[in-house]
């Protein structure tokens, strides 16, 4: 291939593109011109040429522009940045979102957003018009390629493991969680607790894999992460829905991991809020903490976002409303409602919008 690119090539004064499809396919080379004997054994990976050391002799070539894809069961976007010191730029390509999702799904704004909450953005599952299809199509994709890939890549035994844990997880998304708590549930499957480091690995394993997101907690007024807890959502509600047989339909969940992958999809820096206060309840002081489901960093901004499915009674919205109210300072706060409502601000500053024009125009940009 290299032999073939170079003779092609020549011209250096036109610009030439090159696509190279699944190259963790490719094997390496034993470079036969270095004496094998005085290699030291640490340093028995530099005795052959491999597909990153022909790509690094292709980039110092300046009328080539070269994309690679690859499968995470062989190579890792983290193996990319250390092999190619820095002189690649990764692109990292998301299932699709609402807005891309919405033109091809020959249905109305509402019929949509319902068929993209069951079977999320994957291509095939948008393209293939039969449920059943969809449904098998994604059940398919899940064992087969994703959960494939990670007992390949890592060599594990099995997916003993691995298969508790993201069931665990597909059922709790949005939930706060931990190493320890996610052990112990997928220990109720297997019979016996896995260890604190083992579920921290997988976990580690899945989110390389494009499964499943984590998102920090950040203490609003602390002003500080805490490292013990997180959230953990599903790059794509149909794998995730396709693992639980299409049951578990949690509305509010769900609604609240559309939301964070499009944050994540436009480029924001998403965290989960915590706002710690001290409160008398029954003549006794408390300290609570209350949740704001998404801290949005903008540089020295902040917007904070809360999904609800709907805000119908004042108490509902006091409820909804609380931690957004008791932050202390005057960053923008939205809540994101349920359905296709308009943009409009409470006499408190809060704007409220549904979630379908919400996903389909990013107003955090348009804000004052």
């Amino acid at each position: 291939m290299y032999d073939y690119v170079i003779q092609q090539t020549q011209d250096i004064s036109r610009k030439y593109y090159i696509f190279i499809d699944e190259i963790q396919l490719s094997y390496k080379i034993k470079n036969e011109d270095i004496d094998e004997k005085i290699v030291p054994e640490e340093d028995r990976e530099m005795l052959y040429t491999t597909f990153y050391d022909i790509l690094i002799d292709l980039l110092g070539r300046s009328n080539l522009d070269i994309y690679v894809t690859g499968s995470n069961s062989k190579m890792l976007s983290k193996d990319i940045v250390t092999n190619f010191r820095d002189r690649g730029t990764e692109i990292k390509v998301y299932p699709l979102s609402f807005s891309e999702f919405l033109p091809v799904s020959d249905k109305d704004k509402t019929d949509a957003f319902e068929e993209y909450l069951m079977y999320g953005g994957m291509p095939l599952a948008v393209l293939e018009s039969d449920e059943k299809e969809k449904r098998n199509y994604l059940k398919g994709l899940f064992t087969n390629v994703y959960i494939k890939d990670i007992v390949e890549r890592y060599k594990l035994k099995d997916d003993s493991i691995l298969s508790p844990l993201v069931y665990a997880l597909s059922s709790a998304i949005g939930s706060l969680t931990n190493p320890n708590r996610l052990a112990n549930t997928a220990g109720s499957a297997l019979g016996k607790t896995p260890s604190h480091n083992t579920i921290k690995n997988y976990l580690q394993y899945m989110e390389d894999s494009y499964l499943f997101q984590s998102a920090k907690r950040w203490d609003v007024k602390g002003r500080k992460y805490f490292d013990s807890i997180q959230k953990y959502y599903a790059m794509d509600l149909g794998l995730r829905n396709a693992r639980l047989n299409f049951r578990q339909q949690e509305r509010s969940h769900l609604m609240e991991n559309l939301i964070y992958n499009e944050l994540i999809f436009r480029g924001y820096s998403v965290d989960v809020g915590i706002v710690e206060m001290s409160r008398v309840i029954y003549g006794k002081r408390k300290s609570s903490q209350y949740e704001i489901d998404f801290v949005v960093n903008l540089g020295n901004n902040k917007v904070y976002i809360q999904s609800a499915l709907n805000v119908d009674s004042p108490e509902k919205k006091a409820q909804e409303t609380f931690s957004l109210r008791n932050t202390g300072d005057f960053f923008r706060k939205i809540i994101v409602l349920d359905g296709n409502s308009k943009l409009w601000t409470d006499e408190d500053r809060v704007t409220y919008i549904g979630v379908i024009p919400f996903l389909l125009d990013d107003i955090l940009s348009d804000l004052p």
